[in-house]
């Protein structure tokens, strides 16, 4: 972060009760969960060969891995909902949570849905209340503190074949997929809408049909069984090698397809550049990959790859000076920025506040922060508002503005944001906003992972007010943390229960 980030940060410091600068660093144990679904067995419509098979496989595989698997193997809808809930839950405080589904999807109105065993439906609108949506898969992963993926291995074939035929003639018709009418796609799912730190994999793209296979495994199974293992290779390039396979072994019948994006640092899975996943600094992460890597990412953007540019990017600002090439760094930022990623233009703003690679120019700095932002990017926001907040070159200040966009990054999950504006609304600053609602964001803090959110909540507890504290111990008895005096005191119980929530095993 900039010295003009820091002083402001400094200043607001002085007007609240605690702002701390949050270094985002991971629960001291890293952490793999994984939910694996396979849905064969069904009772009303064409059973799947291969998806049995293909779940549990890809389940022994990941726990191979190191990851905590959970399976859900041809559960009934209220058995796959708690499953689910729970699974959620438990991906808040994971450094990676990953969910994988096999079995029948199917897309109406726009939305997907994955069908549990039971369904029984005689007409598409009873689809939704009957089935899980992918949503809900997004969903129970949107919170893991690092990389979350989602892969779907569905829409193996169109499985209501057996509906009234005035059904199925109005489902395959022009004028049912416009009007007014409930409307299905007869093969296929739409395009998800992934943000950008997460990862969504169809087996085939939308609106096409994947292959059930042969052979015990389904072609997008069998490839990922292949490859999930592979030493030494980042996660982008593990998914490519799993497209490729999929497209040479059904001779580019069925193509896997990426929606969303991964940031941050580089991820493996196995290998010994799994290490890389404990530095939290982009910089150095990508910096410390060996040089093959970096010729792999050179590759992948003369490919046109965001990601491999954003990776090469990073690895320009390695501290490492035989790799320290700002300008090249400010080149491929450039690039990714007009391929409209916004964690390119935040960075790209960073370079302009500071003038490396670059003349410095902070009204471009600003330009670029708020595009970003405009996109959703959870640092931009956050540091648009402190910006806001101090006033900076070109900038006014507007302290509601700020606040604003403070909420808004909190609202995102942002951990300093979270922290801080729970600070804002302890001193009152933010009007309309109780202990209750600081206590909440307090709370989400400490599930995110950040050491500095536990250690001033157990250090320095009484810098918020007893109304605030004991709305935190509330917060953390709701979710099962905490059973003792509900009385504003941070003593030994409710640390215990907070380093429980922020993820750690209490002694």
């Amino acid at each position: 972060m900039s010295a003009l980030f820091d002083s402001a940060r400094m200043a607001i410091r002085l007007l609240a009760v605690l702002l701390v600068a949050l270094c985002a660093l991971p629960a001291l144990a890293s952490s793999r969960v994984a939910l694996v679904i396979g849905m064969s067995k069904y009772q009303t419509i064409p059973t799947l060969a291969n998806t049995l098979s293909d779940a549990t496989d890809i389940a022994t595989t990941l726990r191979k891995l190191g990851f905590q698997v959970e399976t859900s193997i041809d559960q009934p809808l209220v058995g796959l909902v708690k499953t689910l809930n729970d699974f959620s839950f438990k991906a808040e405080t994971a450094e990676i949570a990953m969910v994988y589904y096999a079995g029948h999807g199917v897309e109406l109105n726009g939305d997907n849905f994955l069908i549990p065993v039971d369904i029984r439906i005689t007409k598409p609108e009873q689809i939704a209340s009957q089935a899980i949506t992918l949503k809900n898969l997004l969903n129970s992963v949107a919170n893991a503190r690092r990389l979350r993926i989602v892969i779907l291995d569905s829409c193996r074939n169109n499985p209501f074949t057996d509906w009234p035929s005035q059904e199925l003639a109005k489902a395959s018709s022009p004028d049912y997929q416009t009007g007014e009418v409930t409307k299905i796609r007869t093969g296929g799912l739409a395009a998800p809408s992934a943000d950008k730190g997460m990862l969504v994999v169809y087996a085939a793209k939308d609106g096409e049909v994947a292959l059930d296979g042969e052979s015990g495994h389904s072609p997008f199974a069998r490839a990922l069984l292949s490859e999930l293992p592979a030493r030494n290779i980042e996660i982008g390039m593990m998914f490519r090698r799993v497209r490729d396979k999929v497209m040479q072994e059904t001779r580019n019948k069925q193509e896997p397809h990426f929606y969303g994006s991964l940031s941050g640092i580089p991820y493996f899975l196995a290998g010994a550049d799994m290490n890389v996943a404990a530095l939290t600094d982009p910089k150095k992460a990508w910096g410390s990959l060996a040089p093959d890597q970096e010729l792999q990412l050179a590759s992948l953007v003369e490919d046109g790859n965001v990601r491999a540019m954003i990776g090469l990017g990073y690895m320009s600002l390695s501290p490492d000076k035989s790799r320290f090439k700002p300008q090249k760094a400010f080149e491929l930022f450039s690039r990714a920025s007009t391929e409209g990623d916004p964690e390119a233009m935040f960075e790209l703003a960073k370079l302009y506040e500071k003038g490396i690679g670059v003349n410095q120019d902070f009204t471009k700095a600003v330009e670029l922060y708020q595009k970003s932002a405009d996109l959703g990017f959870a640092d931009a926001i956050n540091d648009l508002g402190f910006l806001y907040y101090q006033g900076a070159s070109g900038l006014a200040r507007d302290r509601q503005k700020a606040i604003e966009l403070f909420l808004k990054a909190a609202d995102l999950r942002h951990p300093q944001a979270m922290y801080n504006v729970a600070a804002l609304i302890d001193d009152g600053t933010i009007k309309g906003k109780t202990p209750d609602d600081a206590a909440r964001y307090l709370y989400a803090a400490l599930r995110s992972g950040v050491k500095d959110v536990l250690a001033q909540l157990s250090d320095r507890p009484n810098q918020f007010k007893p109304a605030t504290r004991k709305a935190l111990q509330a917060e953390l008895a709701k979710n099962r943390f905490y059973s003792g005096k509900i009385d504003g005191s941070i003593g030994q119980g409710t640390q215990r229960s907070m380093r429980i929530a922020f993820g750690e095993t209490a002694e």
